[in-house]
């Protein structure tokens, strides 16, 4: 199979809007796959770049290919006509993945640039956006999974269930070749990490509870998602991107250790705390996460404290158990100390207490999950809902980006401001193209052209004289932007057409979110 037919496949999924359609494109192109191709069309439709093979000292996977570089191949001439099959570009990066030591650099450097002249225009923006880890195509990884059992005609379900329990795009691909028994005598393993189970917004707790009936409410906690895997002591931790984090959390380790049951699998958090039990920020605990392994210094000035609220294993795999039956056990073997607060109730009022009480404990907020739901891992379904309450500032537009896909031909992503009180200027915060509408997004499009003072390739800079009203869930730390500061999660809630840009926000209202950082 060439680069091209996938490249094509690719735009073809950007396109189009409804979701079967999106399958059948996707289902047509990976039952054209020969076994090897398929290994990489899987993960590669998916937008990941997985290494064919994963040595003992090829632990990431990662191509050492930054921005700048990629940036660079954006003025390399695209060949006239397609010239690379998937395993050609598949050896070509494993190529680059093994690069190391002085003069790599330059290397990695020339062999992107031979790779990108050997493709055409088409397929220079596929591999862009993969290698970038931005293929805008509209096929998430829940969508490729689906179309991959329908090119296999396996139910979907079997093809989830495998998935979640292998975490290995490449290793599924090879086994739905195999069938449906194959697929099916995949089970949890100790040590080998689960896709974590993902949930869906809800308005609030009526909306939450009218769905969901009598349901399990938790405290959302703002820190790192962790899965422990412990078999006597022997413990290991991995991260929401399933890679292993044991070495960068000696203290969560033992915490485990200290646990009665002699095998477990935990889904939990681990988080920062002050002295008086409040959370620090989220920035502040994945300080601890950007480290192989623990630094003592910060160990002792940032301990972090583990939470559980999931139990998937206990001897014996509890995955397709209810949630009820996963919560009892996670009772009996966790201590108190070590669990989220929870409640069960059908009651809005009940509900939107229990979210006060979080609020006010420094959390994100609630989750409320179905009672009769098992472990759907790596799926964001209705089975579990989140109630958060966001924070909203008024900023001012200061450019956007052009989009793609189906919203070709429209400015998409915004650059958002707030003014510096020290200077009277804007200073940006971050982007979003989320909560856009396509009338939105048309109206937003005549809106900013008119105000436009300046264009690049992909972006339209604009007068600063419109202001958004922006809903996040928190400010995090940034070098990325000049005031040091970003939004995080943000989304357009509408359009400020009353406000002059002299009532935009001002920093000072930002930081005063964030007093932490």
């Amino acid at each position: 199979m060439q680069l091209s037919r996938l490249a094509q496949v690719s735009q073809r999924v950007a396109e189009t809007r409804k979701r079967n359609q999106k399958l059948d494109l996707l289902a047509s192109v990976l039952a054209e796959a020969g076994d090897r191709e398929l290994e990489v069309a899987v993960p590669w439709l998916a937008g990941v770049t997985l290494p064919a093979r994963v040595d003992a000292d090829q632990t990431s996977g990662k191509l050492g290919v930054g921005p700048k570089l990629l940036f660079e191949q954006g003025a390399v001439p695209p060949a006239s006509q397609s010239q690379l099959s998937l395993l050609d570009v598949d050896q070509r990066l494993d190529q680059l993945r093994d690069l190391q030591g002085k003069g790599s650099s330059n290397i990695r450097a020339k062999m992107l640039g031979e790779l990108f002249a050997s493709c055409t225009a088409e397929e220079q923006r596929f591999l862009r956006g993969l290698i970038s880890g931005e293929l805008r195509q509209g096929a998430l990884e829940s969508l490729v999974v689906d179309a991959l059992a329908r090119s296999a005609k396996l139910e979907p379900s079997v093809v989830r269930r495998a998935q979640m329990l292998l975490g290995d795009l490449r290793q599924l691909a090879r086994l739905t070749r195999e069938g449906e028994a194959a697929l099916r005598a995949v089970q949890i393993q100790l040590y080998r990490p689960v896709l974590p189970m993902l949930a869906s917004p809800a308005e609030n707790a009526s909306v939450a509870l009218g769905h969901l009936g009598e349901a399990l409410l938790e405290w959302k906690l703002d820190g790192a998602r962790v899965q422990v895997h412990k078999r006597g002591d022997d413990v290991r931790i991995y991260s929401r991107l399933l890679n292993e984090v044991t070495d960068a959390l000696p203290e969560v380790v033992s915490q485990a250790r200290a646990l009665p049951a002699h095998e477990l699998v935990l889904d939990g958090e681990a988080i920062a705390m002050r002295k008086d039990g409040t959370p620090l920020p989220f920035q502040v605990t994945m300080k601890r996460f950007g480290r192989k392994r623990a630094d003592p210094r910060l160990t002792e000035t940032l301990p972090l404290s583990s939470f559980f609220f999931d139990c998937l294993y206990a001897d014996g795999s509890l995955l397709d158990a209810p949630t009820s039956e996963r919560v009892n056990a996670l009772r009996e073997l966790i201590p108190e100390s070590n669990r989220v607060p929870s409640t069960q109730t059908t009651d809005p009022r009940v509900a939107g207490d229990f979210l006060r009480r979080a609020l006010e404990a420094g959390h994100e907020g609630v989750m409320a999950k179905s009672l009769d739901a098992t472990y759907e891992a790596g799926r964001r379904g209705q089975s579990w809902l989140k109630l958060k309450q966001a924070h909203t500032l008024d900023l001012l537009v200061l450019a956007a980006e052009w989009g793609s896909g189906r919203r070709k031909g429209w400015l998409s992503n915004l650059h958002l401001g707030a003014v510096d009180p020290s200077s009277g200027q804007p200073v940006m915060l971050g982007k979003t193209f989320k909560g856009l509408s396509d009338r939105l997004l048309k109206w937003q499009t005549e809106a900013l052209l008119a105000r436009e003072i300046d264009r690049d390739r992909h972006t339209v800079y604009v007068r600063p004289e419109l202001v958004v009203e922006i809903a996040f869930s928190d400010v995090q730390r940034s070098p990325q932007y000049p005031a040091g500061l970003a939004l995080r999660f943000a989304r357009v809630k509408r359009y400020r057409e009353d406000k002059p840009p002299t009532e935009a926000d001002t920093l000072d209202r930002v930081r005063a979110l964030a007093p932490d950082i």
